[in-house]
């Protein structure tokens, strides 16, 4: 009996969201002594043997995954055979596009209870209870499942990464014949920027208060002296100031970082709706009254315009 681990690339890199999910997987297999086994699609440039630096028993390998990772019937499909030839107890997704996508595809599959946006190792010490986030993260839920096969998804930034040793994992090959997708990708386009929204541990985002795109240089470059992405409320992204794919809210994407920025955003709740799963925020509005300052762990009533360059001299001389 297994603990099955699904895992995510960026250009041939396992992603940070699938490193936390390595390492919860591994913790979590501790509670049930269970075996782990991470399950990698498409060619990779890691090396694989090296991820049993976070614990892992085992790693299955698909080399061809192009179908995979543009049909969602065919991952299901893939992941169910994977899942029952390992005799998988519990299954962990990160709760990213392709967890939501496929993890309820597989649940059907494989009549497994779901949960999904973990933030916590579940209780097994009376059955199996993961706790999630509800109501746009103002609550939080504790679900018990009940089924002999369990999927959960795991919200980034709640499990720390850790390499537990220099182990080597054993690689698998895995032989599953691919089912013909219906589904033919035309192109696509990479997301622009240095580092990815659902990786950052650290976000600076900007709002209507920078008055025009002229006025991102700040926001860029405090973003670059931090290591952190951008990122920018709907307004901004809706005025095609900023890329959609930077725009974070409820209609947006949801980030939970280490440390969120908001520099001139009042803090609708549709925004915070989407960022509220941060660990940090510090607010930079010069309405005191802004919503945001409500949900801020810091707050600096002030022009940006002010602020910012304030900041920026300042991280510059704690480098």
């Amino acid at each position: 009996m297994s603990i099955i681990i699904i895992t995510e690339q960026s250009e041939k890199k396992i992603k940070k969201q699938s490193l936390e999910a390595l390492s919860y997987g591994v913790a979590l297999a501790k509670q049930l002594n269970l075996e782990t086994i991470a399950v990698v699609m498409g060619e990779s440039a890691e090396d694989l043997p090296a991820l049993g630096q976070y614990g892992l028993n085992k790693i299955v390998y698909q080399k061809e995954a192009s179908s995979i990772l543009s049909d969602n019937k065919v991952a299901a499909s893939f992941l169910s055979s994977i899942c029952q030839q390992h005799n998988a107890q519990v299954i962990i997704f990160s709760n990213s596009l392709l967890g939501k996508a496929v993890a309820p595809r597989l649940s059907v599959k494989l009549k497994a209870g779901l949960v999904t946006g973990v933030i916590k190792l579940p209780d097994t010490s009376n059955g199996f209870v993961a706790t999630k986030s509800v109501f746009s993260g103002k609550a939080f839920a504790d679900i018990r499942i009940q089924t002999a096969v369990k999927i959960i998804s795991l919200n980034a930034n709640c499990y720390e990464a850790v390499k537990v040793g220099d182990q080597s994992a054993q690689i698998i090959e895995s032989s599953f014949q691919l089912p013909a997708s219906t589904i033919k990708v035309l192109s696509s386009k990479k997301n622009e920027g240095e580092i990815s929204l659902a990786d950052a541990d650290r976000v600076v985002s900007g709002g209507r208060g920078l008055k025009g795109p002229e006025n991102w240089g700040m926001i860029e470059e405090l973003a670059k002296l931090l290591g952190a992405a951008t990122a920018c409320s709907r307004p901004v992204a809706d005025s095609n100031w900023r890329p959609h794919h930077e725009h974070v809210g409820q209609t947006g994407v949801a980030i939970s970082p280490n440390l969120y920025i908001a520099v001139g955003i009042s803090g609708a709740i549709q925004h915070l709706a989407g960022v509220n799963r941060s660990k940090t925020i510090v607010v930079i509005n010069n309405d005191p009254e802004a919503p945001f300052f409500k949900a801020a762990d810091y707050g600096i009533v002030g022009d940006a315009f002010q602020v910012m360059p304030k900041i920026i001299e300042a991280v510059k001389n704690l480098g």
